[in-house]
This record gives C-alpha cells, structure tokens and sequence, in this order.
C-alpha cells in the first residue's frame, strides 16, 4: 500500500512538473473587479519559483468605499503555448466598517502576450473571519499587468 501511494505521488509530481511554467519575475498592474461591489486594486506579483507566486493587492472595494488589502500564495500551470492556470490561497483586511479580516481562495487563467504584457481573468471567494464580514463574498476580476 506504501510503494502504491509513493508511486502515485510521483507520477502526479512528474505531470504538474512537466505542466510547470516559467513565470515573470516580477509583474506590476491594474485588477478591476466586481461581484459584492466594484473595486480597483494596484496588482504586484512575485516569482518565488519556477510555478509559484505570491500576489498584493492594494485597492479600494465596495463601490471604492472601503480599503482592500491582499495576499495570495499562487501556483501556475501551463495550458497550452501562452496561456496558464493559477490557483491560490491567501487572505487579507478590508476596512468595511472597521477592520476585517478574511481567507481567500483564487482560480484564474491569463494570458502572456508577445508584449510584456499579462491579462488574467479569475474568481476569489473570500470568507470572513473576523469583523463585519459574513458569510461568503464572491470577486471576479480583469487584470492587466506589465512583467519585468
């Protein structure tokens, strides 16, 4: 039963490294996004790997009532020549009538252009843990960042 678990974790450590894609370094950006309210956050990311990324966010949420911060852990897998996949975990604070705090989840795809420039469209459910934050909160965003 061990030598069938080992084998497993290997082959599924073999296909998300094959799948792996170098990522910028650094990149730097615009998200828009929407959901529970319209929002804009300034968008830094942050290689820490050849598949992983730590992403900030700075901004301003509900309808640009409330100060928004975030941090996501990412991974990124390749889907086919230019386009990737991410998926991440992370949290932040939200000053939605005082300060709140939150855990983060994102699922999201983008595209690296010729230009160093990257476009992603993603999903981040939120869920509150402290505060006035309740229940789940839904963010979908478009992201346009410069990679250097």
């Amino acid at each position: 039963m061990k030598k069938t678990l080992l084998i497993i974790g290997l082959l599924v450590a073999g296909v998300f490294s094959v799948n792996a894609q170098d990522i910028s370094e650094n990149a730097i950006g615009l998200r828009f996004s929407g959901g529970n309210g319209v929002g804009g956050e300034i968008s830094y990311q942050k290689a820490l790997g050849d598949n992983n990324r730590l992403e900030v966010d700075l901004g301003l949420a509900n309808e640009f009532s409330d100060f928004k911060a975030t941090g996501l852990y990412q991974w990124v897998w390749n889907l086919e020549d230019r386009f990737n996949w991410y998926a991440g975990v992370g949290g932040g604070i939200v000053s939605a009538s005082g300060a709140s705090i939150f855990g983060a989840g994102v699922v999201g795809i983008e595209y690296n252009f010729d230009a160093p420039i990257l476009l992603s469209l993603d999903y981040r459910p939120e869920v509150g843990i402290s505060g006035n934050l309740n229940g789940i909160n839904s963010d979908i965003s478009l992201a346009v960042r410069y990679q250097f």
